[in-house]
């Protein structure tokens, strides 16, 4: 390997490494990587391998610009990754692995950390964290920002038959929410539609309610009744679970709630707090924001890497979504583009067949036997997804193109926090100073 990043440890201790040229779009790209939740480390494993890329030379002159984007599903684990881990001041062997991986000891250095805005906010956007406050933004989206970039399509983001009526009745009523509206001068982040100012995200849904209603209406086309009123129900669903997260003419300096991921090196997502409708609609609008980006920079340095949990959520073997539309542009096309996908699942049999097939390298934590036996998990032998069912945290089997067979690995406890408690104590003790050296 010309080009290696450290992968973590043989069984015996010896540095194993994976081929960068497989992983940042030169001959390959993207990682996937299965387990039981909770006891896989799967999350855990990812952050490890994207530490290794900011804290080594392997990418060269690219380190600084490379960017990373990640999606906290789960507690506030990943809301600490800018703080060092109290736990492995005093462990001296896990700071005896970094040492033989060529990695320093510590936290991420530049990180921005952003969560959804609280759904009583009283007019003042604050994020919605439960815990942690400093450091966080609170995130939102405008009226304007959701007709002008169709947004819409993501509050019906869960997967549907390809038959169904639904996702070409939403495809219409954006395009008529475009093409009707008009800038507001008063305000930038709200519209104007039919001579009445849109002021709130309610607004824009009583006025979608009442074209739909109307049967006069050229927003209803052809379109049976039945599925207009499923569109109506959902979307009276999305008024009430995602409707915080858009706001009009209250909205104040909303370009500094706006997710910025060029102003770190690594950006964290909260999206733990969410309704699972919510959780779709803000992972799906990230994902096409980001991909359109990389689209117009035309160019595959810098990278952007995307970590994303619960993979088989958001790319479903069976059904059609907006958001697995995209994740497959990612999966066939991100190559190219130099956006790199770190996906996570707990079964891999359920995600589409098309991005596991995409990805280069493939990664396995602790497995259920009987998921075991999937033939997705075929590239392992028999003996090796025996041994995936009583692998322990830390403990990971490794594809990858250059080597024939599966190795096993592990890799450091996070030298990094991953929960509040292992946050380390403040600078005024020298702490952070001797995590440096």
């Amino acid at each position: 390997m010309d080009r290696r990043l450290a992968a973590g440890l043989s069984r015996d201790g010896e540095p194993m490494y994976l081929d960068l040229d497989f992983l940042d779009g030169t001959r390959g790209a993207h990682i996937n990587i299965s387990g039981v939740s909770g006891v896989a480390t799967k999350t855990t494993y990812a952050l490890f391998l994207l530490y290794a890329l900011f804290h080594s030379e392997v990418l060269g002159s690219y380190r600084t610009n490379t960017k990373a984007i990640i999606f906290n599903v789960k507690g506030e684990d990943l809301l600490h990754l800018d703080k060092p881990n109290s736990k492995i001041e005093a462990d001296l062997a896990a700071r005896g692995q970094y040492a033989n991986l060529g990695l320093p000891v510590g936290p991420f250095e530049s990180v921005g950390l952003w969560a959804p805005v609280a759904q009583r906010s009283g007019g003042e956007a604050i994020p919605d964290t439960g815990g942690r406050k400093d450091g966080v933004t609170a995130y939102y989206w405008t009226v304007k920002e959701f007709v002008r970039e169709r947004f819409l399509r993501f509050l019906f983001a869960e997967a549907e038959s390809e038959r169904s009526q639904i996702a070409d009745l939403v495809a219409r009523v954006e395009t008529f929410l475009d093409r009707e509206s008009e800038d507001d001068p008063e305000h930038e982040a709200s519209v104007i539609l039919n001579g009445n100012p849109i002021a709130s995200f309610d607004e824009l849904v009583d006025h979608i309610l009442n074209e739909l209603d109307d049967d006069t209406s050229s927003w209803r086309g052809r379109m049976a009744e039945g599925t207009i009123a499923a569109f109506q129900r959902r979307l009276e669903v999305a008024r009430f679970r995602v409707g915080h997260l858009i706001w009009g003419r209250e909205a104040e300096e909303a370009s500094a709630h706006r997710i910025d991921w060029d102003q770190s090196q690594v950006t964290v997502i909260d999206i733990h707090n969410l309704h699972d409708r919510a959780k779709r609609f803000v992972t799906g609008v990230v994902i096409k924001k980001l991909f359109e980006q990389k689209e117009q920079q035309g160019l595959r340095l810098p990278l952007t890497f995307l970590v994303l949990d619960e993979l088989n959520r958001y790319a479903p073997r069976e059904g059609w979504s907006p958001i697995k539309e995209v994740l497959l542009d990612v999966a066939e096309r991100g190559r190219s583009l130099g956006m790199i996908l770190i996906g996570a699942e707990q079964t891999a049999s359920e995600v589409e067949r098309r991005v596991i097939a995409n990805s280069a390298f493939r990664v396995v934590g602790r497995l259920d036997s009987a998921e075991a036996e999937r033939s997705e998990y075929g590239f392992m032998p028999a003996v090796t997804r025996a041994r995936a069912a009583i692998l322990k945290p830390g403990s990971m089997i490794l594809q990858q193109p250059h080597i024939p067979i599966p190795v096993q690995i592990r890799f450091p406890f996070p030298s990094w926090a991953t929960r509040a408690d292992e946050v380390a104590a403040p600078a005024g003790d020298d702490v952070f100073e001797r995590f440096r050296d």
